[in-house]
């Protein structure tokens, strides 16, 4: 009976330690999931997974990028038939930006096609930013060049020395980044810089607000510079001018920081010693510091990381490293950790609570992690932007600057053609695009309000289509409402969908409608917006299109339509 009860005691003894072990984990927050999906990927990843509009995009080492669903299903595999850099950009309405190892930087939008391709003359040297309104910051050595979305370069500004680090998007819709001369650089959406030059090499940015961002240094200490448009600060070119205003010491780390993130006024620092800290810059106190995985990996005596990326949104502060990934809250309660064994770059982690990895064993990884998802206006597109650049309305200019009779505005549609073909936009844009709104909704010669159409086009803000939706409602001129729509075609970018919803409202329930050229450049348009976007627009859009192919249409329109129709295929 003794020897009985003895051999009971010791397999309850084992069995439970398994049981203490799942117990330990759970109150760790350790995530032990097996694979969500995987998926054969034919080729190494270069870098992240971007992840966006409900899919996944990764790019090879053999010149492709491939996308997969949410749901692990492949969607398209586009080639760019060259070796590409090791960066892939996804803007918010599901496009990819890429660039060959020859400096041509490649647009395909969410269903793999490719839209344009414009050389940059070398490579990218970090990912693409996308900015507020659809334009993109590509940064390659020693260089920042700015495209609209449609592929037109607005500017291009030449720097002092190469990136010590890349470019982030700040809380006021421009970069910040820093080079190896020792300076801290702000860059707006039209190309003016600041800088700030500093003592010692920064090893982290953290844009806190649109007038603050937080410098780390290796050592653990932070400075706060100050953004203010009315501050006088150090430009390029310019000597002995006062050293920016720094706001009160900030407190310094107890390690040296790997990333850095900030939003709505405070930080959260990731340190190479696996631990987070969310500083208040206000208040210049760490408020509260956790764990990470790496924190986890180093208690367990392995190798912590040299790398981490970092994401804070409405739904907490996620650290990303190749041995894993963390996720917190605000407040600084640890969600969960996971750990990745055979990563080859850094993890992603999607809006819908999924974590997307890599492996060295050509394999992409998915991980449903958590079911929190982030809320999001219009979940086919990504997070909407923080602000706008104030493009889609005319801005007050001195009434000296603005040309009065028609020769001048000839003149002045010269200069702008000429800016925008030799791409120096840059910081004429808010006067050159007040100029063709104005001129576009005036009551010019209708050759000069058509050739400010025209323009819109190529410069053309997204911010700028409700101004021009308002001239296609509006607008007595069947010529000027054709321009309108065409010009909506030419920016491309629609991802509130406000074009083309008025394209079929205009066409279901406005009866009037029966205007050949107004029909067939809907036609063109709508086209183009589906060609640009894909899968968010083209439901509507198709609708569209098979409307204006029936047979109650001229056979020009449908013929039109049914060649649109065909382009989506």
């Amino acid at each position: 009976m003794m020897k009985f009860f003895l051999k009971s005691c010791v397999l309850l003894f084992f069995t439970a330690i398994p049981l203490l072990a799942q117990e330990e984990i759970r109150e760790q927050g350790l995530v032990t999931n097996d694979p969500f999906w995987r998926q054969a990927l034919g080729g190494a990843v270069l870098s992240l997974p971007s992840v966006q509009a409900q899919s996944a995009v990764v790019a090879l080492d053999g010149g492709n990028i491939r996308a997969y669903s949410t749901s692990g299903k492949p969607l398209w595999n586009y080639s760019a038939k060259s070796k590409i850099s090791p960066f892939i950009t996804r803007s918010r309405e599901g496009s990819s930006y890429l660039s060959r190892t020859n400096g041509i930087l490649i647009a395909v939008n969410r269903v793999g096609r490719e839209l344009w391709r414009r050389d940059m003359g070398a490579p990218l040297c970090a990912g693409v930013i996308t900015g507020w309104d659809g334009r993109l910051f590509a940064p390659v050595e020693k260089k920042i060049l700015c495209f609209t979305a449609s592929g037109t370069l607005l500017w291009t500004k030449v720097l002092e020395s190469p990136f010590l680090i890349a470019p982030k998007l700040d809380h006021g819709g421009g970069i910040v980044f820093a080079l190896k001369n020792n300076g801290i650089y702000r860059m707006d959406h039209f190309g003016n810089i600041k800088n700030w030059p500093l003592t010692k090499a920064p090893v982290a940015l953290a844009p806190a607000s649109q007038t603050q961002t937080i410098v780390l240094y290796k050592d653990g200490t932070m400075e706060a510079l100050n953004l203010s448009e009315d501050e006088k600060l150090p430009v390029k070119g310019k000597t002995k001018l006062p050293t920016p205003p720094k706001f009160p010491a900030l407190p310094k780390l107890p390690s040296a920081p790997l990333a850095a993130i900030g939003k709505d006024g405070n930080i959260a620092v990731v340190m190479n010693d696996g631990r987070l800290a969310f500083l208040s810059v206000d208040d210049r106190k760490i408020i509260w510091s956790g764990d990470t995985h790496i924190r986890e990996i180093i208690k367990s005596g392995g190798r912590p990381d040299t790398e981490a990326e970092m994401l804070f949104d409405e739904r907490g502060i996620y650290i990303l490293s190749k041995s894993g990934a963390t996720g917190f809250t605000k407040d600084g309660k640890r969600l969960w950790f996971t750990n990745l064994y055979n990563a080859a770059s850094m993890p992603a982690f999607g809006n819908d609570g999924v974590l997307y990895s890599g492996g060295k064993d050509w394999i992409l990884y998915s991980y449903k992690i958590e079911d929190r998802v982030l809320p999001e206006k219009n979940d086919l597109y990504g997070p909407v932007p923080e602000g706008a650049y104030g493009m889609g309305r005319p801005q007050v200019f001195d009434t000296l600057d603005i040309p009065f009779n028609e020769n001048e505005k000839i003149a002045y549609l010269a200069e702008i053609t000429e800016g925008i073909s030799s791409g120096n936009v840059g910081e004429n844009e808010p006067a050159w695009t007040t100029f063709l709104l104005t001129t576009s909704a005036g009551q010019d010669h209708i050759q000069l309000r058509l050739g400010a159409l025209n323009l819109l086009g190529k410069i053309g803000s997204q911010e700028t289509i409700p101004w021009l939706i308002n001239i296609f409602l509006k607008d007595h001129e069947p010529t000027v409402r054709t321009a309108a729509v065409l010009t909506i075609g030419d920016i491309g970018v629609d991802p509130e969908g406000l074009a083309i919803e008025t394209f079929l409202h205009s066409i279901t329930y406005d009866g009037s409608l029966r205007d050949e050229t107004i029909l067939i450049a809907l036609a063109q348009a709508t086209g183009a917006l589906c060609r640009f976007s894909g899968p968010p627009l083209s439901g509507t859009g198709i609708r569209i299109l098979s409307l204006l192919n029936s047979p109650k249409h001229p056979q020009i329109v449908r013929k039109q339509a049914n060649k649109e129709l065909a382009s989506l295929r």
